[in-house]
């Protein structure tokens, strides 16, 4: 259960910030199954209660400072997009999978404080307490030092991290939500869409979709899969449908 005696000083390194409050940082990384074991340890001492407490209500503030936080990056870097881009792209950027990548990038795992049950079963590894003891450090450092510090660590950690494994996919955002937004906006029936067609050998496939809505084709999009196809044909349908929109208000 115990850590290196310099592990801390290296994760705060790591993690850009330097505890005023150390204990904050190490209720971050205790796991419920430690708790047991660190108050026999620790005794009934009053004085020591807050170094016994576990990561669960650190993990549920760090949550929430996430989607505020993931909110403002993507408001300030994204200025043009829908409510429904943003909505789509900060559910990516903060799902269970990028924060276990970003707890990995910090190597929490390293120091997570865990019983011994969940020592042996390979804890330090488990995606889920991963995802969470990040959440629950973000919490820690919000507590500590405000949003500043926080906003800092998430940018480093999650936020540029995520822009650029997203690359284009993630400044496109997802395009089919954006056209049912479009759609629905003018009591439209919703999109469609429809294979048309696909050609290649199977290991360099082009599908060609068309998306179709209120018994008209829209527009038609290849890609190298049909998710990818989808997606370009919706962006070339909402191209099409803003365009006509503009020219209607200007006439």
């Amino acid at each position: 259960m115990g850590e290196n005696p310099n592990g801390a000083t290296g994760l705060q390194e790591r993690l850009g910030y330097s505890f005023a409050s150390p204990v904050l940082l190490e209720r971050a990384l205790t796991h419920s199954s430690a708790v047991p074991e660190l108050r026999a340890a620790l005794g009934d001492d009053p004085g020591k209660a807050a170094a016994t407490e576990d990561n669960e209500r650190l993990e549920f503030l760090g949550d929430a400072v996430l989607e505020l936080l993931a909110s403002e990056y993507l408001l300030s870097n994204f200025p043009e997009w829908t409510e429904g881009q943003l909505s789509k792209s900060r559910a990516r950027m903060v799902n269970a999978r990028s924060l276990e990548a970003a707890a990995r990038r910090l190597r929490l795992g390293e120091h997570l404080r865990l019983g011994r049950g969940e020592e042996k079963t390979g804890g330090r590894e488990k995606p889920t307490l991963l995802a969470d003891s990040f959440e629950a450090v973000v919490a820690a450092v919000y507590l500590d030092g405000g949003l500043d510090p926080a906003r800092g660590l998430l940018k480093r950690a999650l936020f540029e991290h995520a822009r650029l494994e997203e690359g284009e996919r993630m400044a496109e955002s997802d395009r089919k939500s954006a056209l049912q937004e479009f759609l629905q906006g003018r009591g439209q029936s919703p999109a469609e869409y429809r294979l048309a067609g696909e050609s290649g050998p199977d290991h360099r496939k082009v599908f060609q979709v068309e998306v179709w809505a209120g018994g008209e084709r829209l527009a038609s999009g290849l890609g190298s899969t049909k998710k990818e196809a989808e997606q370009r044909a919706a962006s070339s349908a909402l191209e099409r449908l803003e365009h006509l929109q503009q020219t209607e208000a200007g006439g």
